[in-house]
Parts: C-alpha cells; structure tokens; sequence
C-alpha cells in the first residue's frame, strides 16, 4: 500500500475533535478518582467543553421548595454547581450546559432513569422551570463572567426514548425546548441553544418534527443536536453486551441525512450540527469500549465526522460512571476512554493523536485508513486498521536531507492493559502492584528511525497490525553531537 505524497495537496478535513467530551452524571465530579481522570484526558488532550446529564438532579441540589404562611416558595442552592464548575475550569474545561433531570419537587411524575433515579417528566410548571434555568444562568454569569455566554445549551437529553423523556412525547418536548428556549433569549439573547438531543429511533422524524415546529412558532435554534452510536443490538451475557459493529460508511451516511434535512429548510441552512453523545456501543457495559477494536474504529469516525459536525463529543471521557451501578471491576466495558486506577484505554490515545494533529499546517492527504498532515518540520500522520490482517502503510515524500521518523503504536501487540487484567485473573479490586503493571501496559509503544531522502525522496513505512493505531511524525533532523561523542561507537563499545 504505496501513496505518493503532494505537499501541494490541500485535502478537507475538519479536526474538531477536542471540542467536548462526555461525562457521567455531574455530580460524580465531587469525587477524587472522577477528577484525577480528567486531569489525565486534560493533560494528553485538552477538550474544550465537557457534557453530562443530572444538572438539576436533586443530587447537585439546587433547586429547593420551602413552606411559607401556607405559600410555596422556591430557594437555589449552587454550593455543589459552584465546586463542580470551579473543578473543572481548574482544568482547563468548561461545561456544555445540557439541562435536565426535573427536580423531584418540580416534577410531574414519578418516572426516574438509572441506578441514581434521575427524573424523566415535565416539570408540573413551565414557569419555575423556566425561572430556574434563568437564575442558574444569570448565577454563573456573575460568579464566572462574560464567558459563560460561550458555553453551549442543550436542552433535555434523548427525548425520543421513552426511558428519557416520560412516554417519549414529543409534543411535550417541543413545548419544553419552546418555553425553555424564549426565556433563555429573553434574558440574553447571546445564549447559544440547541435541541432535540435525540438518539438514533425515529430520528429522520424528530429532527424534520423539530424543525417544522421551531419554523412554525419563529424559533431559530443556534444549533441541532443528536446522537451517534454504531453497533447492533447487544446480545446480553449476564450484565455484559456483546454488539456488532455497524458499517461504518452506513452510520456517516445516517448522519448526512440529518445535515441535509436541516438544510432543507430555509430557515435553518447551515445551522451547526452537534453530536453531543458518539460512541461504538450505547450501552454502559458493552464490552468493546475497552478494546483496540474500538479504537481503531473512532479513528475512522474522527477522520469523518467533521464532514457534516460542528463538534462531536465521546461518551465519556472516564469510567467514573453509575447508570446501571457502581461498577464491579476496573475493566467492564465502561463508555469511558479512562479506567479504574487511571488506565487509559486504547482509545485514549486515538484522541490524544487526533489533537496533536491539530497543530499541523493542513491536511494532505486523507483516504480511507490513513491521514497525512504538512507541518512546519515535516509531516505527521496517523492510520488505522478496522480487524483486519495487518498491511504495511508505505509513504513517498518529496524531500531532500535527512528526518527523523517517530512512530507511536497502539494495536493489541504493544498497548492492551485489558489483555493483562486477562491474564491477572480478571481481578475484582486489582493491588496497587497489579494496577501499576496493568497501566504500564496501557501506553504506545514508540519507534524512532533516521530517514535519508535520496533522489529528492524519502520513503517510510510502517506496520499496522490488526486493531492498530499508528500515529507518526517525520521531523527534519538537525545532528549537533558533544565533541567526542561518538554514538556508533557507543554500541560498539565492549
């Protein structure tokens, strides 16, 4: 597999892959190992927004009721909001505001989702809910300044399931996003606001729904959002999904449709697009989260998704994550791109290489397993392979001198700290001994070489195994030894 590379070229390829990241619920972020797992993703990646559900879940506590001479009155508390958000503006992220569950007082139904209950009706009164979304705004405004109006709002999340949004009613739900939206832009119009945050069922028909009603009552969303998930329909063992993977061509093509029926309309051409939730499995223990397999697949997702997405964001960044209980073990299948003991996953690394190509000059090349990026002292470049036998991916560049060549691997050769838990004995609650040697596993393996062009060309090749990510820089080599250094010699040396 030989490519000739023009550094002429000048190849579309919008790389907005550190726009935002998942998060389970907020609430989680009060605890110690949530936090030191963002810090790890910061530190390699650096996303820009962060997403989770249970803003106003009783959990974060800010909406309160009290008793008054026979009146109902309505008190905010931001104690835990306030620590949440401060942790992570600490870490360089602020949060895409998604607004949901209904408080249990403010609620009009019973009806709860997941393993911390959180609830899924309307509120029993449009106006304190409304009064509530404004006075947490008008909050952080005051205690974070002119920047909040950046931070992105979605209202609701996944609608269209029943689970999510009592009898997945979507009339009640374009009359949440009404209400919600007119009085977020009767306070400040500069607010950016989105919907319908559906998932895959019937999604032609919501986003279409949506649209036509927004049309029809003079609303202009700032932006449409959904999901994107990419297997079958789990096959349960036990607590265990076991999926298939979808065609990858088949999901961008689902996700096209979308763009072209916003598109369709007038009014909304070229609204952003927002994939707030992407992942392979949609399920909180679907067991390919943890494996090369899903890494090597959202490296083809990440190659495309910008075609038709302003942001996408992965569920989730870390495995700090309750929807169906505390997780037993460190490996689980987790949506998280971060485990127990702050293992990173293989995909971790998808996305840590995906961002440092942000920093090259522009893409030269982008085909169907591999992306060739020009920056100012090379090239850099990444390619995957989607289980299939290993190939060697040979470049030809138009060069002269010398380069160094810097290869990072990540295959299940090289980095599969899920494969030495394996053979640990799948441990439960694994010694610090044992998380220590498993996270030692987790990390690419990196290969130098020095390449000399010849002919005005300088060739490189590299492997990639099954379920492999290869990501590679080529650097010219500037060669400044000690005096007396002689490295051949080195080696030589007996």
């Amino acid at each position: 597999m030989r490519t000739v590379i023009n550094a002429d070229n000048e190849v579309s390829f919008n790389n907005n892959t550190d726009h935002c990241v998942g998060t389970g619920r907020l609430g989680l972020a009060l605890t110690k190992e949530y936090l030191d797992e963002l810090a790890l993703v910061q530190k390699e990646i650096g996303f820009k927004y962060i997403r989770g559900h249970g803003l106003f879940s009783d959990d974060v506590a800010i909406y309160h009721e009290y008793d008054e001479n026979g009146t109902t009155k309505t008190v905010y508390n931001y104690t835990y909001i306030d620590r949440i958000i401060d942790s992570y503006i600490a870490l360089g992220i602020r949060p895409y505001l998604e607004l949901g569950f209904m408080p249990d007082k403010l609620a009009s139904g019973t009806q709860t989702i997941f393993y911390w209950k959180g609830n899924t009706t309307p509120p029993k009164d449009y106006s304190v809910w409304t009064d509530m979304v404004v006075s947490l705004l008008r909050h952080l405004r005051s205690r974070y300044g002119e920047e909040v109006l950046d931070w992105p709002i979605e209202v609701w999340n996944e609608p269209n399931l029943p689970g999510f949004w009592k009898d997945a009613d979507m009339n009640e739900y374009f009359r949440l996003f009404r209400e919600t939206f007119n009085a977020i832009k009767a306070y400040d119009g500069r607010f950016k606001v989105g919907g319908p945050a559906i998932c895959g069922v019937r999604d032609e028909l919501w986003i279409r729904s949506f649209l036509e009603f927004c049309r029809d009552n003079g609303i202009k969303p700032d932006n449409i959002t959904r999901h994107h998930y990419t297997v079958e329909f789990p096959e349960y063992q036990g607590e265990y999904g076991y999926s298939k993977l979808e065609d990858p061509d088949m999901r961008i093509a689902n996700l096209q449709t979308s763009r072209d029926i916003i598109d369709s309309f007038d009014e909304f051409r070229g609204t952003p697009m927002h994939i707030t939730e992407f992942s392979t499995s949609y399920i909180p223990r679907g067991v390919i989260h943890d494996t090369n397999l899903n890494a090597a697949y959202i490296a083809g997702q990440l190659s495309r998704l910008g075609d038709m997405n302003e942001s996408y964001s992965y569920w989730t960044f870390g495995d700090v994550f309750e929807e169906t209980g505390v997780p037993f073990t460190p490996f689980h299948g987790g949506f998280g791109m971060v485990a127990a003991g702050c293992i990173p996953k293989p995909v971790f690394w998808t996305f840590a290489f995906f961002k440092k190509l942000k920093s090259a000059e522009k893409c030269v090349l982008r085909d169907k397993n591999t992306i060739v990026m020009k920056t100012a002292a090379g090239f850099s470049g990444l390619s995957w392979n989607i289980d299939s036998d290993s190939f060697t991916r040979e470049l030809e560049f138009a060069l002269d001198g010398e380069y160094t060549l810097i290869t990072k691997t990540v295959d299940e050769i090289c980095c599969d700290p899920l494969r030495v838990w394996h053979d640990l004995g799948e441990p439960a609650c694994p010694s610090e001994e044992e998380t220590e040697l498993i996270r030692s596993a987790a990390y690419p393996a990196v290969r130098s070489d020095i390449i000399r062009a010849a002919d005005g060309r300088a060739d490189v090749s590299f492997e990639v195994n099954r379920n492999g990510v290869v990501y590679f820089e080529l650097r010219r080599r500037t060669f400044t030894p000690d005096r007396g250094y002689d490295y051949d010699r080195v080696l030589s040396f007996h």
